[in-house]
C-alpha cells in the first residue's frame, strides 16, 4: 500500500491511466479502471483503496463504480497469489505457464467485468 501511496501522490498512476485511457476509451473501457486493474494484480489492499477513490469520484452506480466492482470479484491478485502458492511447495523457477495463464484469465475477467457492467 505505501508502493501505491507514492505512485498515487507522484501522479504516476493518474498519467499512466490516461496514457492507456486514451487507448482504451474508444473501446468503451473508462481511463478511471485501467490503475486499479494494474494495482489488482499486485495488491489486494491497495486495489480496495483505489476503488474506494473511484467510487467517491465517479459515484458507485455510475458505469466506473459498476464496473470497478465487478472487476473486483472477477480477478485475483496474481502477483501475490503465485508467490504464496510456488513459495508453499518451494517451487522457484519452474511456474511454466502459471503466469501467462493467469495474466490471460485476469484479461478476460476484466473485460467480461466491463461487459457486464454495460448490460446492468
Amino acid at each position: 500500500m505505501a508502493a501505491v501511496g507514492v505512485l498515487r501522490s507522484s501522479g504516476f498512476l493518474e498519467d499512466f491511466g490516461n496514457l492507456l485511457g486514451t487507448v482504451l476509451e474508444p473501446t468503451g473501457i473508462p481511463s478511471a479502471l485501467v490503475p486499479l486493474s494494474v494495482v489488482r494484480l499486485f495488491s489486494n489492499s491497495a486495489a480496495v483503496s483505489l476503488l474506494l477513490d473511484l467510487y467517491k469520484e465517479a459515484g458507485c452506480d455510475s458505469f466506473a463504480g459498476r464496473a470497478a466492482s465487478i472487476i473486483m470479484s472477477c480477478t485475483e491478485t496474481v502477483f501475490y497469489t503465485m508467490t504464496v502458492y510456488f513459495g508453499a511447495v518451494r517451487i522457484k523457477k519452474k511456474t511454466r505457464y502459471t503466469l501467462a495463464g493467469a495474466l490471460f484469465s485476469s484479461l478476460v475477467g476484466m473485460t467480461v467485468g466491463v461487459l457486464l457492467a454495460r448490460l446492468i
